[in-house]
């Protein structure tokens, strides 16, 4: 499976300079500083790109799940699906489609493991749990599907913004030092029953007036061949996570954006963007 830091082609949606100018000429100018070629996807509703795009797996082999989440069935929200074959028509990616209901956000991945919540199993009630893990595991051609527990109150039930791989043996979490017990035991639990290290980031939505902001998760980072770009909120918890950015990856280019503005919205930096690899890796001899 192609990994966040294997991508080298970055898409955001076409309505993100409409909704959000500011920030979408900031993040221009941070990408082209990183040298991440960009281009922008078509006649999309809302900016979530990773959620609604299809998952990599290899250089030409891209799933493309069914987004239609229960946090969309509104009126208000279903207006923002975007319709993802014109999309992948107009910008040329030819897709696997699957009947399984799963947002990209959902899905964190290395090489050979995937880890999402189990709020998988709640927007699909038609497979049986079995059955849904083993199609998942032979879609993305991984050796084991895990699973955490959701964040309470978090609408989406999205991974990316608990958990992200470093490699193949070890994460990234937020610290939920101060989150409910009952919730913070369960996350510790799954991850020691995966059997992976672990690492905390720095972790402070507490200053937020909504469960629905992002503000304070830097966990929600862009992970790319070129770079990583962090998001930062102004707060003292900034500079901690900076730092522990930089010990984690060594060798990698670290940039920073003020992210308020989207994260007002529910998301940050991974929610946004849709980065996939556009030529083959070279093997070594």
């Amino acid at each position: 499976m192609i990994t966040d830091k294997e991508t080298n082609t970055l898409y955001l949606a076409d309505i993100l300079p409409k909704l959000n100018p500011d920030f979408f000429s900031r993040f221009i100018s941070v990408l082209d500083e990183c040298k991440i070629q960009h281009s922008i996807i078509p006649h999309t509703k809302d900016i979530w790109a990773v959620d609604y795009m299809p998952i990599q797996i290899d250089i030409n082999n891209f799933i493309r799940f069914i987004y239609n989440p229960q946090y969309l069935q509104t009126i208000k929200y279903r207006k923002t699906i975007s319709d993802v074959d014109t999309i992948c028509d107009k910008i040329g990616i030819d897709t696997t489609k699957s009947t399984i209901v799963l947002d990209g956000g959902n899905v964190t991945r290395t090489t050979d493991k995937v880890i999402m919540t189990d709020r998988i199993f709640q927007d699909n009630p038609t497979f049986q749990p079995k059955q849904l893990i083993r199609q998942l595991e032979a879609l993305f051609q991984v050796d084991k599907l895990y699973f955490v527990p959701e964040q309470p109150k978090d609408f989406t039930g999205h991974s990316d913004g608990m958990i992200r791989f470093i490699d193949n043996h070890t994460v990234l979490v937020n610290n939920y030092g101060k989150e409910k017990e009952e919730f913070r035991r369960a996350f510790q639990i799954a991850i020691l029953n995966i059997g992976l290290d672990y690492i905390e980031l720095p972790y402070n939505p507490y200053q937020n007036t909504s469960y629905n902001q992002a503000n304070g998760d830097y966990i929600n980072y862009l992970q790319m061949e070129q770079a990583i770009v962090v998001p930062v909120f102004g707060i003292k918890e900034d500079e901690e996570a900076i730092r522990k950015f930089e010990e984690v990856f060594v060798r990698q280019t670290i940039a920073t954006i003020e992210s308020n503005e989207i994260a007002n919205q529910g998301g940050i930096l991974n929610c946004i963007t849709w980065n996939i690899r556009t030529e083959p890796r070279t093997k070594l001899a």
